[in-house]
């Protein structure tokens, strides 16, 4: 007999079978599923690892296509979708291993995922009440042998709980919504598989609301002046009335000044500011972060974190913490970082000074922010390494002094009007040294000029402009948005924006702006059932399932609740669902059109050209919308996407 411990993937299966072996762990094999029998101060351990989710919720009883269906159960992932066969030799394996074993152990990543997992192994392959519980937020052998000796007796049954009831709530909403509107569409004479998810919802409703203020949105002119130094390097200085509405206001004082040669210097006001280092990374100022510095997209930088983690390279990604308490032993993680040459003069100026980090007011009861665990990595990839360089210098960084900035403006006369210029610097990089190149500050530095100082000017120029409208979310600033908003979890958030990507509901690389379809649908759902894009109500079931975490709230309770919520939203899509269709069938086709133009006809002026699809070779190509009438053609590459 021996001690089963089970992991979430095969990777973290091996990192712990080699931290616990009192020698080499023997590595063997079940129809293809690693497993490592060892020895632990003489008692017997075998560790296997699962390949994430093995059981997925689907309807109870016999299947059906239509809603509502409120009823749901716990099967295995193989009989749910074919992709997922291979997870069926892993529960195999594990149900094998398990017949043997006289005491569980479960090692998956200690967040509510984790816990649903392990709690699924547990009762349902190892046909256990209960189990033990290793909590780690590192692969180093350190933290792992730590993590086995302290683990608790029992599984973390507030996250097992809430994590259950999430993939409940989930699967409700999700199944019920896409069978409503998938239904709808048939009712209207079509077929077209749409969905919406709990959180997808609100989601969308952001997006789309920010497209209707671009589209409300009314252009005004405005005129600025700006008088340009003949100095070295040049400086810029604006009148002091910032915006002119009116022309004539603006050239009035324009003409009053614009024959000036100098300009006297009428005020300076100097001051000093103190920049305190960054907060530790939690994982969404990570993607944000990753995002402005390399356009990495928040759902890959997660995957990134994970396999940094997974290599025992950084820890657990999946933190909403800003804080590194002080028995992560600071002083030991910095000497490790040490060893890697390009860290170790930044490191050693750091631990010539006392250490304390620049921690945040978020916190995360299962995991402290991310850092390096000082572990050299072997072979990273380019993005693998951009990620673990930003995760490095940003630890570094919040150990590092203030930085000293230099603010300086200046207000200038010339010709009886008023101009301002505006300047900063840094003088004592502080913490920027640790950070860079990723600081994202600008050096606009003034000349230093003194009251009475007279400067030369170059020229003096009236600008026309116009108001510009409310800027797009981006892939970063939606995530930001999500979590302010409390939509959504630290794990989800990426994944419930790519789904919206996916569906057609949204596109763009870096600003995200909503298709015709995302658009017409958000109305359609706003005009029958208003309460699917509503936040206040996504919220609300995220401040239950965390009440649940805390056991103050139990999941029967408030699925209850939900299946009470959705009823209603359900039946007033029966109600509505042939206009609802017609109106998501018309939105299809706005889609698929607005898809195909690629632009005006360059011969007949009036005419748009589209992409099309030769009846003879089956072969695409642009043609004009106004053919016979305008023949106008062009050959098009006959792979990839193609867009106007």
């Amino acid at each position: 007999m021996y001690e089963l411990i089970i992991t979430e993937k095969p990777s973290a299966a091996q990192k712990i079978a080699e931290a616990l072996a009192d020698g080499k762990p023997v590595k063997k094999s079940l129809a293809g599923v690693p497993y490592y029998e060892l020895s632990h101060n003489k008692k017997d351990i075998v560790v296997v690892g699962a390949a994430g989710h093995l059981y997925g919720v689907a309807e109870s009883g016999e299947r059906t296509y239509d809603y509502p269906v409120l009823e749901m159960e716990w099967v295995p992932n193989a009989d749910i979708e074919k992709a997922a066969a291979y997870t069926k030799k892993y529960i195999n394996a594990i149900k094998k291993l398990a017949k043997n074993a006289s005491e569980f152990t479960i090692a998956t990543d200690y967040d509510i995922e984790g816990e649903t997992i392990g709690l699924n192994i547990v009762r349902f392959i190892c046909k256990q009440k209960d189990a033990n519980r290793m909590k780690f937020s590192t692969l180093t052998k350190q933290d792992l042998v730590a993590a086995y000796e302290h683990k608790q007796k029992t599984l973390d049954w507030g996250q097992a709980h809430a994590g259950e009831t999430r993939h409940f709530l989930d699967w409700l909403y999700g199944i019920n919504l896409s069978r409503a509107l998938t239904q709808s569409v048939k009712a209207a004479g079509n077929f077209k598989v749409l969905s919406i998810g709990r959180v997808q919802g609100p989601a969308l409703r952001l997006i789309v609301e920010k497209e209707r203020e671009i589209a409300a949105f009314t252009p005004e002119d405005y005129w600025q002046i700006e008088l340009l130094s003949a100095t070295t390097p040049p400086f810029s200085a604006w009148h002091a009335s910032g915006r002119f509405t009116r022309e004539t206001d603006a050239a009035a004082v324009h003409a009053r000044c614009k024959g000036a040669r100098t300009a006297n210097v009428v005020t300076v006001d100097q001051r000093k500011q103190q920049q305190q280092p960054p907060h530790p990374f939690d994982l969404g100022t990570l993607q944000t972060e990753a995002f402005r510095c390399f356009r990495i997209k928040p759902k890959q930088t997660l995957e990134i974190a994970q396999s940094l983690y997974s290599g025992g390279f950084i820890s657990y990604p999946r933190t909403s913490s800003q804080k590194l308490p002080p028995k992560l032993g600071y002083k030991k993680l910095l000497t490790a970082l040490e060893k890697q040459e390009r860290y170790a003069p930044l490191v050693r100026q750091l631990l010539t000074k006392p250490l304390k980090p620049n921690n945040g007011k978020k916190d995360d009861p299962a995991h402290p922010a991310i850092y390096p665990t000082g572990t050299v990595p072997g072979q990273l990839g380019e993005r693998e390494h951009k990620i673990y360089d930003l995760i490095v210098k940003r630890f570094l960084a919040t150990f590092g002094p203030p930085a000293q900035r230099a603010h300086l403006t200046l207000t200038l006369d010339a010709n009886g009007e008023h101009f301002t210029a505006k300047g900063a610097h840094t003088t004592e990089p502080g913490w920027h040294a640790y950070y860079a190149p990723y600081v994202n500050v600008k050096e606009e530095e003034l000349p230093p000029l003194a009251k009475q100082d007279s400067v030369p000017v170059k020229n003096i120029v009236l600008h026309k402009k116009q108001t510009q409208p409310p800027k797009r979310y981006t892939q970063s600033s939606i995530i930001t948005e999500l979590e302010k908003r409390g939509l959504g979890t630290k794990a989800t958030r990426a994944d419930v924006v790519e789904a919206l990507f996916k569906r057609n509901y949204a596109k763009g690389d870096t600003a995200i702006e909503a298709t015709q379809l995302g658009m017409r649908l958000l109305s359609t759902l706003e005009k029958h059932s208003p309460r699917i894009v509503d936040e206040a109500l996504t919220r609300h079931f995220e401040e239950e399932l965390e009440a649940i975490r805390g056991a103050t709230k139990t999941g029967e309770n408030v699925l209850t609740e939900a299946k009470n919520t959705l009823l209603p939203i359900l039946e007033g899509f029966r109600k509505h669902e042939r206009a609802l269709g017609a109106e998501l069938v018309l939105a299809h086709k706005e889609e698929r059109e607005a898809q195909r133009l690629l632009g005006a006809c360059p011969l007949c002026k009036d005419g748009a050209m589209y992409l099309m699809f030769s009846k003879k070779n089956k072969k695409r190509f642009a043609g004009c919308s106004n053919y016979p009438d305008c023949n106008n053609t062009y050959p098009l590459p006959q792979k990839g996407t193609i867009s106007g």
